[in-house]
């Protein structure tokens, strides 16, 4: 685990210009001047001594000691992380709603057991850590396999990859590259259900130091020993750019109960009896995606508005009117992979809601072409048959642990274990993430996730089917 505190520096043509630049908290202390007085910005900077840019901070505005929060949004803070696992980058994502930045995807990277973070680091106890090592080895041979499998399906098949004719024609180095990439890819997403949760991934985030401080709270307060050394790591870091912050940016009771009393509802949840789909003599591990869909217009709308909000929307970044930004809308699925989770996770509006319980277990069966289809001799059958045995497996092993209120039951999983996901959001945010999800390059499975979720919003407002720019998630 790394993390590392990343400054913003001028531009060229800012410097050329004579723009100023300020650390952030310098900035914070000059934007909060305002709330004071009206004297400018020129005023304000011809307090700075550039030889004692931290006394200056004060010597602009005394309340930099961040008692209004409002003060911290204006300090950009700019962090990477690196090598967590991606169960830990997932929790961050969930409670840094307001960030912007990346991930490793593994939609585009291959990943290897060499990446898998220390179980000690995990916190798993030191009994099981051998067993742990094991199955997680185990889930990397069958992600190899599994790759390989669909592969050659790819590029067997070009029509199940929907490769465009006239990129296949194309005998340029540069097309033969895009098509070589668009069956990796092809391969990827359905491969890496059998990825674990515990393997590394690296992720960068800019928010402001309010919404870091934020974050530290609640890694410092939870009961995974990784999330703690992650809110120590970004404390160390954060003292460079924000260190006036660091007192708020510490473990928090109220936050540790809270966690505590969600998992212990988890643990009893888990308690009652294993999900079916998890049980021996299933055929398919994977529980049933239902989409539900509940809309909440406001007073004296009843949605026959809504296509008359739609009229001026030719893109999924264009307008939409006030009717459906003022509907309320929550969107739930049954049972969600944890790859497509993760994706759906980082949408920024509104709330998030996913009890990590194990459902299932997805190995994108519903992918492999019928038995008796011209290309059946080069799909993976048996590797996905396998993978959903080893999945359900796995999936059942954290469902004990989970049982037995061990927290770190999280780090047995793979991107396969199926949780149930929420999300309470607004009608035009919701429209843009159905957009954005089933658009070009979207992944074939939360893409699905997104087709169901607007079947239902179809069902109670059929005037806006093809208003809502839905795609078919095209390969790019």
């Amino acid at each position: 685990m790394h993390v590392t505190f990343v400054s913003l520096c001028p531009t060229d043509a800012a410097r050329e210009a004579g723009r100023p630049a300020l650390t952030p908290e310098l900035l914070a202390a000059t934007g909060a001047r305002y709330s004071r007085n009206n004297e400018g910005l020129d005023a304000i900077l011809a307090k700075i001594d550039p030889g004692r840019l931290d006394a200056s901070v004060d010597a602009i505005f005394r309340m930099i000691d961040y008692g209004h929060q409002s003060i911290a949004d204006m300090a950009p803070v700019a962090m990477f992380i690196d090598s967590v696992s991606i169960w830990l980058a997932y929790l961050v994502w969930a409670w840094s709603p307001q960030a912007g930045g990346q991930e490793s995807s593994t939609r585009y990277i291959r990943l290897a057991p060499e990446g898998l973070v220390d179980p000690a680091l995990l916190g798993i106890p030191a009994a099981r850590q051998a067993a742990w090592r094991d199955a997680m080895l185990a889930a990397y041979e069958r992600y190899t396999r599994l790759e390989a499998g669909w592969q050659a399906l790819a590029e067997a098949s070009p029509e199940r990859v929907r490769l465009p004719a006239d990129l296949l024609a194309d005998d340029s180095p540069k097309a033969r590259r895009q098509v070589l990439r668009m069956q990796r890819n092809f391969a990827f997403d359905r491969a890496r259900y059998l990825l674990p949760a515990a393997a590394a991934t690296n992720l960068m985030l800019v928010m402001s130091a309010r919404a870091w401080a934020a974050l530290c709270q609640h890694l410092c307060s939870c009961p995974l020993p990784e999330a703690r050394a992650l809110g120590a790591a970004i404390r160390t870091e954060l003292a460079y750019g924000a260190p006036r912050l660091l007192r708020h940016a510490a473990a928090k009771a109220s936050i540790s109960r809270g966690l505590a009393d969600e998992f212990d509802q988890l643990a009893t949840s888990a308690r009652m009896g294993l999900p079916p789909c998890l049980c021996d003599g299933t055929d398919d591990p994977a529980h049933p995606d239902t989409a539900t869909l509940e809309v909440m217009p406001p007073p004296g709308e009843d949605g026959r508005g809504f296509a008359d909000a739609l009229g001026h929307h030719d893109n999924r970044y264009a307008w939409i009117g006030a009717p459906l930004r003022r509907t309320a809308v929550r969107v739930a699925w049954a049972a969600v992979a944890f790859g497509d989770i993760r994706d759906l996770n980082r949408h920024r509006t509104g709330t998030k809601m996913c009890p990590p319980r194990p459902l299932g277990f997805y190995a994108a069966a519903d992918q492999l072409p019928s038995p008796d289809a011209p290309d059946a001799a080069q799909a993976p059958f048996e590797a996905v048959r396998e993978a959903q045995r080893f999945g359900r497996s796995i999936s059942r092993q954290a469902h004990d642990g989970l049982a037995a209120a061990d927290a770190t039951y999280v780090y047995w999983t793979l991107l396969g274990t199926q949780y149930a996901f929420e999300h309470l959001t607004t009608a035009d945010k919701f429209i843009y993430e159905a957009e954005l999800r089933t658009g070009t390059g979207a992944h074939f499975r939360y893409a699905k996730h997104l087709r169901d979720a607007l079947e239902r919003w179809y069902e109670r407002f059929p005037s806006t089917r093809g208003l809502v720019l839905e795609g078919a998630a095209e390969p790019e």
